[in-house]
């Protein structure tokens, strides 16, 4: 959780002073949120009330994402470029190195595993949850594109024959890319079975409803 100080003062400006000295820390690294904008009372004297912000320390999450991976990076001998940018409540990470194979793993199991692990260790330093993103070059797009066009094919295949087809296991991103492809697709319909690591979509043939 993120350090904070609720301070009050006459002005709003007095109060986000005396929380940036107490935190130690410039106006441009802090979250200020007002809580009470006061007011003077009658005659500026009479009945005022102080102004009330609290002031938060920016979470630097370049750096916790920095100092998470590059130790594992080194670990595994990969010379690393990583490319970090945030959007709102989303932080995209982007590895560019030149043997992205280990880093991938069989299917993108390893990816995904750090993807976990560096969403678990950016979300223990936030108040608000942040979804994260990791991806090395562009595999995840390229994968998406992959799986779209073999969900395509497959389908064709199973409204062609009239019979399932069950697809290798999948982890739960890439079982959605399959569900979201043919979710309107004519004379077919998707469906998961197994436990995960080994839960796998099934494309089965789908009688069209005669209107009535």
């Amino acid at each position: 959780m993120a350090d904070y100080v609720e301070k009050e003062g006459k002005t709003i400006e007095a109060a986000i002073e005396e929380a940036l000295l107490e935190l130690n820390i410039e106006e441009k690294d802090a979250e200020i949120q007002v809580i009470d904008e006061g007011s003077k009372g009658l005659f500026g004297i009479i009945g005022g009330r102080n102004a009330l912000v609290r002031v938060s320390k920016k979470v630097d999450y370049e750096r916790i994402v920095r100092e998470f991976l590059e130790p594992i990076f080194d670990a595994m001998a990969i010379n690393e470029e990583l490319e970090i940018t945030q959007e709102d409540d989303c932080i995209n990470v982007r590895v560019f190195a030149d043997d992205i194979g280990i880093i991938i793993g069989r299917r993108g199991e390893t990816l995904d595993a750090l993807q976990y692990l560096l969403g678990l260790v950016v979300n223990k330093n936030s108040d608000n949850y942040i979804r994260v993103t990791f991806d090395v070059g562009n595999y995840r797009e390229k994968r998406e594109e992959t799986l779209e066009k073999l969900a395509k094919k497959l389908a064709y295949k199973v409204a062609k024959n009239r019979k399932s087809i069950t697809l290798e296991p999948m982890n739960p991103y890439e079982r959605r890319i399959i569900h979201a492809t043919l979710q309107n697709y004519k004379n077919v319909e998707t469906y998961s079975v197994g436990d995960d690591p080994n839960r796998k979509v099934v494309i089965r043939y789908k009688r069209e409803q005669k209107q009535v």
